[in-house]
Formats: C-alpha cells, sequence, structure tokens
C-alpha cells in the first residue's frame, strides 16, 4: 500500500484530511455563520447535529465490536463530563472543541492503527495531540492575515485541551476494554 500499513490507515487519514481541510475551509465563512447561529434555536440545533456527529465519530472508530456493561458506562461517564462542559461554553468555544477532538481522534486512530500494522509509531497518544494542536496553531497564525477573524492564543489552548481530552479519553475507554477482556 505504499506509505500506508493498510486500507484501514489509509481510510483514517484521509478522513483526517477532509477534517483540516473543513476546518481550514471555515476559516473564510464562519464569521456569518456564528451570526446565523446567534438565534438560540438555530444554534442550539447547530449543537445537537455536531453532537450527533462527534458520537458517530467515536462509536464506529472507538467502538468497532460489541461493547461491554463496563465500556458502556465509561463511554456514559466520558460523554456526561464532555457535555457539561460543552453545555457551559460559548458557540465559539464549543466549536473549536469538536473540530479538534474529531481532528485528534482520527489522527490517534490512524497512528494506531499504522503501529499494529507492524509500523513503527512512537506514542501515538502524544503524537496525535500534537499533530492537532500544531494544526490548531496554524489555524490561528492563518487569521492573523484575515480581516474578519481574531487571532486568539486561548483558542490555541482550547484546541490543545480538546485533542488531549479526546485522546485521553479514548485511551480510557481502550483500557477498560483490554481489562474486561481479559
Amino acid at each position: 500500500m505504499g506509505c500506508f500499513s493498510s486500507r484501514r490507515e489509509r481510510r483514517l487519514w484521509l478522513w483526517t484530511l477532509a477534517v483540516v481541510a473543513l476546518i481550514f475551509a471555515s476559516l473564510g465563512f464562519s464569521g456569518r455563520v456564528v451570526d446565523l447561529l446567534s438565534d438560540d434555536n438555530a444554534g442550539a440545533a447547530a449543537f445537537i447535529v455536531a453532537l450527533l456527529l462527534v458520537a458517530a465519530t467515536v462509536l464506529t472508530e472507538g467502538l468497532q465490536t460489541k461493547p461491554t456493561g463496563a465500556e458502556v458506562a465509561v463511554a456514559f461517564g466520558v460523554a456526561a463530563v464532555v457535555l457539561m462542559v460543552l453545555l457551559r461554553l460559548t458557540l465559539a468555544e464549543r466549536s473549536h472543541l469538536i473540530e479538534y477532538a474529531v481532528l485528534a481522534v482520527f489522527v490517534h486512530a490512524a497512528l494506531s492503527e499504522r503501529a499494529a500494522q507492524g509500523r513503527r509509531v512512537r506514542w501515538p497518544a502524544v503524537l496525535a495531540t500534537l499533530v492537532a494542536s500544531t494544526i490548531g496553531v496554524i489555524d490561528e497564525a492563518i487569521q492573523l492575515a484575515l480581516p474578519h477573524r481574531v487571532f486568539d492564543p486561548i483558542d490555541m489552548l482550547f484546541n490543545t485541551l480538546a485533542a488531549g481530552s479526546a485522546v485521553v479519553a479514548g485511551l480510557v475507554l481502550a483500557r477498560v476494554r483490554r481489562s474486561v477482556r481479559v
């Protein structure tokens, strides 16, 4: 497969590329989207759709086999914490958390698949967090050149926290899966 260790790894990197492309594409129209979603009903609907998409990402990538009761309990616990955090944030902060969490999940899954296929990947969780955080820094740096956008180091922190939190949640679920199946 060339530079990919499997079809699954290739597919995961393509999804990663799609997420990155969407993040960068949103730089041009996000101001209009925020204005549109400033209506409480539209904002709530968009938030619910985004949460459903994140849940679909987690379910399709994180739970490829039938989960045990312990795995379901941990997943609900993680989901409850994420939901409570998201409810306390503004729309812009929520979007950062969702974008960079999904990005980190895909990067981590691709790196983990690569390692599972016998390729050397040192610390996939750390590397996934660093890759997603670096893309967040690039995203913010691009905003320096855009008149309708604002460079904000706090956003870089949110991006890093979102990426790290998503990877850690995935690691917790994987550990629960391994301990229950042993």
